[in-house]
């Protein structure tokens, strides 16, 4: 079996943060200069929606994934996943709901 290299992956995983980082900063900055309100009461109503629907289907996606990692381990013995991928599942799933819902939103119009 081949061994993972993780010191590559560390470094490659801190520099993809630094950038991240850096462009959410120079996106804030760009906004400040441009002399519009960073939120309006539309944009706050369409990132609350978008909040609520993806807190509740986060919620049962990992009630399902519960679900079903329990009737894998009861017939078949062994657990679907471990405990650590259900939550970096749950996690990304929480992230591009609220990013697909947002983005929904905001082109939808008026709600």
């Amino acid at each position: 079996m081949m061994s993972f290299p993780w010191s590559l992956m560390s470094s490659g995983i801190l520099i993809t943060i630094i950038l991240l980082g850096i462009v959410v900063i120079w996106r804030i900055l760009q906004d400040r200069k441009s002399g519009f309100p960073s939120q309006d009461e539309r944009t706050r109503n369409i990132t609350g929606k978008a909040a609520t629907l993806t807190f509740y289907i986060g919620s049962y996606f990992m009630i399902v994934l519960m679900f079903a990692n329990i009737v894998h381990k009861e017939f078949l013995g062994a657990y679907l996943m471990d405990g650590w991928y259900a939550l970096v599942l749950s996690i990304m799933v929480q992230s591009l709901v609220f990013g697909v819902l947002r983005w929904y939103f905001d082109r939808k119009g008026d709600f």
